[in-house]
């Protein structure tokens, strides 16, 4: 097994082993606090030209299978554990998860200190970050090539992640209400939750219009996460408040809104807490005017 190196935008270095593809790659640095549902994270569109870094030390014992896949494809930059698992235990397993990242060429390191990185990334901020696995480059030119690597803030990737047609999934059961879901970086198994409570979904690429939604006579519209600055998302905030204005005004629910308005400099992602952001009436009105 190679070396590798995760370098980071401010000059730290950690070096591990080879894990995955070899070669490089390069994203925004983030962490992922789950014990588990590393699947669901690589395959999740809103962890798009981001490096996750899993804070919990054992990954890949449970393997990957196809239903738990939140999209059709990994969508990490690149991917970081501590003791990557030898071997597969779990009887919905159906491929080893190394196998899966060589098979999609998603670059990965092994091997270093993830809490170390962690605390890190909690001090220091988000920042950009290069895995060279399996390269001679001197560490100057690491951090050099770093450096000049693309930079989350102003980067639009909704078009990237979202679905190019419109698809519908069917309420389970008696159909309740219907949705529109703006797909912004939808995961998979969104609608599939709303199906198990009686909503019909139709899940509409990002760029769809207040008549294009319209046209469906939808109960309410949801917005999913995604990737990318949202100080990019001009269209999605104008779209939003025609509908908080025109038609909706308490039916528009998004996992995030405060994600339309500013990223953040920390960028955690914890599956183990519900995170809620409460608007009042001045706000929804405010933000319709």
């Amino acid at each position: 097994m190679s070396k590798a190196f995760l370098v980071l935008d401010d000059g730290r270095i950690f070096e591990g082993k080879s894990w995955g593809a070899t070669g490089r790659t390069f994203g925004e640095a983030v962490f992922q606090t789950g014990m588990t549902g590393y699947q669901e994270t690589l395959t999740d569109p809103s962890y798009h030209r981001q490096v996750v870094v899993m804070t919990a030390p054992h990954i890949g014992n449970t393997g990957m299978n196809a239903y738990d896949n939140e999209s059709s494809k990994i969508w990490v930059a690149g991917f970081v554990a501590r003791n990557p698992s030898p071997i597969t235990s779990n009887w919905r397993s159906e491929v080893d998860l190394v196998d899966v990242l060589v098979e999609q060429n998603i670059v990965g390191i092994s091997g270093i200190d993830t809490r170390a990185l962690t605390r890190h990334l909690r001090d220091r901020g988000a920042m950009r970050v290069g895995i060279f696995s399996d390269l001679e480059l001197s560490r100057e030119e690491m951090v050099i090539e770093v450096r000049k690597s693309g930079q989350m803030v102003g980067s639009f990737l909704s078009a990237d992640v979202s679905t190019p047609q419109s698809y519908t999934i069917a309420a389970k059961g008696e159909k309740k209400f219907t949705v529109v879901a703006l797909d912004l970086g939808i995961k998979g198994a969104t609608p599939r939750a709303m199906a198990e409570r009686g909503i019909e979904t139709h899940v509409v690429p990002y760029n769809s219009t207040f008549s294009e939604i319209m046209a469906l006579n939808p109960d309410g519209v949801f917005l999913s996460n995604g990737p990318g600055d949202p100080a990019t998302m001009t269209e999605t905030v104008s779209l939003v408040r025609e509908l908080l204005w025109k038609k909706f005004q308490f039916s528009v629910f998004a996992l995030a809104i405060r994600s339309l308005e500013e990223p953040l400099d920390l960028k955690p992602t914890n599956c183990n807490l519900d995170i809620a952001e409460l608007i009042s009436q001045s706000s929804i009105s405010e933000a319709a005017k």
